[in-house]
């Protein structure tokens, strides 16, 4: 495969690039490198994927969309397309929701613009989010679920992008596969989530924030488990159309037992600060993953407490030196 893979630098695009390329695929990579976290991490994942053979990179901004036609013009044998490029964070979208439009729509349909034309494309997986279940009160979500009350800006866009999957999976024949990922965590992870924000402020001593009540649960999924399942899924085109999958761990945990996990392994005790839950975040997720395992015989593999230990182990060499 060719596969053109857009947010490469970003946490699930870094891990998927190197999957990819240790399995021997070419990888065009895209990113605009932006600032929404530190950057520094971005370039650190970067500069280990160039490195790699097989690996070339364009620093772009896919809402541009000449830019994008230059590049798919330049690699025109592309045969996948993984689109992993967005504006992450939900409660971000509450502070600049023009941003989201941006880069979950507008660059979307961009993208797809530039794409739709090459004639060795077999199959576009994107990103999607279990942020689309939104205010479902109905455990566990399910992809037949109904997917029209959303709790947040974040999810009204990343539910765009599988109504526009669709519409060109039906005008041009584009066969896309979108997947709700649950709560994706990790090393080389994202800063700005929850279990990242909470190992930093244990190691430094310094109070976290948690959401009150005890329902409070998440469908925490490890990255290694994210990347199998998008390369199980990439050379598993649908016969025609688009559809949607959940990629998750089917195994909900308080995120009081996260923290406790965390104390455990970093060796110190939690500064818990308890504050209401916003109403942009749900109470708890919950994915059911019968349909990608009947697809491709994916499981997730990696327990809550394995996984946040490698993340540990990876978080105290980044940050703390060992």
């Amino acid at each position: 495969m060719k596969i053109l893979l857009t947010g490469a630098a970003g946490f699930v695009g870094y891990h998927t690039a190197e999957a990819l390329l240790a399995a021997g695929h070419q990888v065009v990579g895209l990113d605009n490198l932006n600032d929404y976290y530190d950057p520094g991490l971005k370039r650190a994942r970067l500069a280990r994927l160039l490195e790699r053979p097989g690996f070339v990179f364009a620093a772009i901004d896919l809402s541009d969309s000449m830019a994008v036609e230059r590049l798919v013009a330049e690699h025109g044998d592309i045969t996948h397309v993984v689109h992993l490029a967005a504006q992450a964070g939900v409660r971000h979208s509450l502070e600049d929701p023009c941003a989201y439009v941006t880069a979950n729509i507008t660059a979307y349909v961009v993208l797809l613009e530039a794409v739709r034309k090459l004639p060795g494309l077999m199959h576009i997986v994107y990103a999607s989010s279990s942020s689309v279940y939104g205010l479902n009160a109905s455990l566990p979500f399910r992809e037949d679920d109904r997917v029209d009350r959303p709790g947040s800006f974040y999810a009204v866009t990343k539910r765009a992008g599988e109504l526009t999957a669709h519409a060109y999976a039906h005008l041009y024949g584009l066969k896309q596969t979108g997947l709700r990922f649950f709560t994706a965590y990790g090393p080389w992870g994202r800063p700005d989530m929850a279990y990242y924000k909470f190992a930093a402020a244990i190691a430094a001593g310094q109070p976290l924030t948690l959401y009150a009540g005890d329902g409070l649960a998440r469908d925490f999924t490890y990255i290694d488990d994210i990347v199998r399942g998008i390369v199980a899924v990439l050379d598993r085109p649908p016969r025609e159309g688009a559809r949607i999958l959940n990629l998750g761990s089917d195994r909900p945990e308080p995120v009081r037992r996260l923290v406790s996990l965390l104390e455990e392994n970093l060796g110190r005790l939690a500064v818990v600060h308890e504050k209401p839950r916003p109403r942009s975040d749900v109470e708890a997720t919950w994915s059911c993953v019968t349909e990608i395992e009947a697809l491709t015989g994916w499981k997730p593999t990696v327990s809550l407490d394995e996984g946040v230990a490698r993340f540990v182990t990876w978080f105290r060499a980044y940050h703390l030196g060992g």
